[in-house]
């Protein structure tokens, strides 16, 4: 008995020491990849975007009226300054918010101002169709439709867009364009000669601007091109490849809308300075404090140039500075803007800081508030500029909430240690705008360029969120294989705080994430800087797998480990493989003192998910607002090389032309088209929405730790429940797992004993991997 027990004992290890060794002579799955999906498919412009969905506008991304002309002749096709806009249910989430920031940036650099349709006569109704497409100016149709489709939802898309239903036309269409470009003809598609026509100086008016390469209203250089050749060559090489860019409005951009609409200030901008004029933009020394900020090109300890110029500039640079260096521990130097008038009542305070005294040196930020009960001011804390001296310039942001005539007020201490130079400010920006959430600074950038290997990321730091949510930016400086000269960009979440984590819902609701590279030009109204957005849409899956795009980092993401050791887990990405191209990276602003610099925000935009309220009363439509968008080349005529013939049209402000005119339709205020949702019921407050033309979706309300889900948001979860179900599912598992062993070691030990000589086994496995939507 002892002999055949042991002999079972020894029987049973052998047989799990083969299934261990069998286990672990297995292939071990390689490390994944994490994952990343490219909301622009790789298409770098929106023309590219409408040829892809088989349009053939006019001039690409134009759509004509029924009378076959869209001529701008005179003030009546301006909108009012402040234009109706609809968004229509068919619009995705994160277009919308980046049309939210699309109006901001108008705000700030125009006097155009957006606002929610409210029953006007006409308006602009923003909707999902197959490209990016608009209407040119005011045609006075009540419901004025303007496409932001898949692939559009790019800020200068959609700046561009704008501009056509604000009248302008693309600046190739210039009279005088042939002084500056050439049109290489036999180069262009068959059939879209037409989208190269040019405007007679009778029809159209250039506002007295010269031509401008950098629009974002021009054409680049391969727009239509039929091989590899440009369609367009500049008559000054190096524009090339300047032409094209889809970043922000051009200073020209800017300086002709401002002409048209008569714009004497812009709306959200309250001010700037660079220190360069001797009137320091109207700044202040206090009156109340024991010692002055002075202006100078360079300052004892540094810095040695300003932040403006970086020395580029003999005889300019100047900046503030507040000398630490001698004078009285504890005296203070006051600078105080001019007075400034608030619109909005919250404002965002930009500006560049030099610490080159003592740790103890102090800045702080004040506002000093007027009102008939304090004539003289009264001053109220705002925020305390904290960090060790440094030897560089550093951008800072500071949130405002004055909703009254104000000053800011920049307060520099002496501290009591020893200092070899004190505290400077440069290019100072204030603005009724939000500020960005985190900076992540990327030093020597034109190396990090030039040294990254193609294909490889850099990531930023961590960054936690104002709603508990931690997530980065995931940068390819040197483009990936698919798009090669191109900086890649892509947003993910990532895991923080175990604690905080479990108690955040997910899949994450909402939350858009903008990635911005900030042009570093003084005036914040001049800066071309370039963004992309991603939002967590929580229903959103990994194509393959079921499981949710914007879960946990823990569930769906790949551990890393940073150069400290510590690790996390990494999500899921979401941005572009054309960011930005490396020329147009290594262009303008974008880097300054060999730095560049990404702003990083985190947003929730889960307002925009119900349906735009309608106004209360409404006209029935009576007519059609546009023509769908067809081939054009049979009502448009065509511009050719020999004739030069040109296509009526204008941006031009109350003058009277020769060219045909458009007669305006009677104004009406017309209504969305039949709403799906109108027969589809969602329970527990949910939000039905349009995805297409007749699709009816419910959106689910969510809490902090629960979520309804279902066709009808009919079920309910949380977070509790998850851990239960969690917990249970775990112990069945183990469970059935331990079962599953003990009889396989039976039944391996009866054949075992009765077999001995036959012992093979095969084991194979599969590795199943979550593809990318397409």
């Amino acid at each position: 008995m002892r002999n055949t027990a042991a002999v079972s004992v020894f029987i049973i290890y052998t047989l799990l020491t083969l299934l261990t060794s069998q286990i672990n002579c297995l292939p071990k799955p390689k490390v994944p990849k994490v994952i990343e999906y490219d909301v622009d498919a790789g298409k770098e412009d929106l023309f590219d975007v409408n040829d892809a969905a088989g349009l053939d506008l006019f001039e690409g991304d134009i759509v004509f009226e029924k009378e076959g002309r869209n001529s701008i002749i005179g003030e009546q096709y301006l909108w009012p300054k402040t234009v109706p806009y609809y968004f229509e249910d068919d619009l995705d989430i994160n277009a919308k918010g980046v049309i939210m920031k699309a109006f901001e940036q108008y705000r700030l650099k125009t006097c155009i101002d957006y606002t929610p349709w409210s029953g006007e006569q006409n308006y602009i109704s923003v909707f999902k169709g197959s490209g990016c497409f608009s209407s040119v100016g005011n045609r006075h149709v009540g419901k004025q439709r303007l496409s932001i489709g898949a692939g559009c939802d790019r800020i200068a898309t959609i700046e561009h867009e704008f501009l056509h239903a604000l009248g302008f036309w693309h600046e190739q269409s210039r009279s005088d364009r042939d002084d500056y470009v050439t049109i290489m003809w036999d180069r262009i598609l068959e059939g879209r000669e037409h989208n190269f026509n040019k405007y007679d100086d009778t029809t159209s008016s250039n506002l007295n601007v010269p031509y401008d390469y950098g629009s974002m209203m021009h054409y680049s250089k391969n727009s239509f091109r039929n091989g590899t050749e440009p369609t367009i060559v500049t008559k000054i090489p190096a524009f090339l490849d300047v032409i094209g860019q889809r970043m922000e409005f051009s200073d020209s951009d800017l300086l002709k809308l401002n002409r048209l609409y008569k714009c004497s200030r812009s709306s959200t901008f309250l001010d700037t300075c660079d220190f360069e004029q001797e009137n320091i933009c109207g700044m202040i020394q206090g009156a109340d404090d024991q010692a002055d900020w002075e202006r100078v090109a360079r300052a004892a300890g540094g810095p040695d140039t300003d932040f403006s110029n970086m020395g580029r500039c003999s005889g300019t640079g100047y900046f503030m500075h507040f000398i630490t260096s001698s004078g009285t521990p504890g005296h203070t130097a006051l600078l105080e803007s001019r007075l400034l008038y608030p619109n909005r009542g919250y404002q965002c305070l930009q500006f560049f800081y030099y610490n080159s005294g003592d740790p103890t040196d102090q800045l702080a930020i004040w506002v000093r508030e007027y009102d008939e009960a304090n004539p003289n001011g009264t001053l109220r804390f705002i925020q305390q500029i904290n960090g060790p001296p440094e030897d560089q310039w550093q951008l800072h942001h500071v949130s405002l909430n004055v909703s009254r005539k104000f000053r800011v007020v920049f307060a520099g201490t002496k501290g009591s240690g020893s200092s070899i130079g004190g505290l400077s400010l440069d290019d100072i920006n204030l603005s009724e705008t939000t500020c960005p959430e985190h900076i992540w600074r990327i030093k020597n950038f034109k190396d990090v360029i030039e040294n990254t290997p193609m294909g490889t990321a850099v990531y930023s730091p961590r960054f936690k969120s104002s709603y508990g949510y931690s997530f980065q930016m995931g940068l390819y400086p040197n483009g990936t294989e698919s798009s090669p000269g191109e900086l890649g960009a892509y947003a993910h979440l990532t895991s923080g705080d175990d604690v905080v984590d479990a108690g955040l819902v997910w899949p994450c609701p909402w939350k858009q994430m903008t990635m911005m590279l900030m042009d570093q030009h003084p005036d914040i109204r001049k800066r071309m800087s370039n963004q992309r957005s991603a939002t967590t849409e929580p229903e959103a899956t990994i194509e393959g797998s079921g499981m949710f795009f914007w879960d946990d980092p823990r569930k769906v993401g790949v551990e890393v480990t940073e150069e400290g050791g510590t690790k996390y887990f990494r999500g899921p990405g979401a941005g572009t493989s054309v960011y930005l191209t490396q020329a147009r990276a290594l262009s303008r602003d974008f880097i300054k003192g060999g730095d560049a610099f990404f702003l990083l925000t985190m947003e929730d935009i889960s307002h925009l998910v119900p349906s735009q309220p309608l106004p209360p009363t409404t006209v029935p439509p009576t007519n059609e607002t546009t023509t769908p968008p067809t081939n054009i080349t049979a009502t448009t005529s065509t511009a050719s090389p020999t004739t030069g013939s040109t296509t009526s049209g204008s941006t031009t402000s109350g003058s009277t032309t020769s060219g045909s005119t458009t007669t305006p339709q009677p104004t009406i205020t017309t209504l969305p088209p039949h709403d799906p949702c109108s027969t589809v019921t969602c329970e527990n407050d949910g939000v039905c929405v349009k995805e297409g033309a007749t699709q009816a979706v419910c959106r689910c309300a969510v809490g902090d730790d629960w979520w309804y889900y279902g066709v009808k948001c009919q079920f309910k979860s949380s977070s509790q429940e998850n851990v239960v179900t969690a917990a249970v599912a775990s112990v069945v598992v183990f469970a059935v797992m331990l079962i599953v062993t003990v009889v396989s070691v039976v039944c391996l030990k009866k054949k075992y004993m009765k077999k001995m000589g036959d012992m093979g086994t095969g084991i194979t496995m599969q590795n199943l991997s979550a593809k990318l939507p397409s």
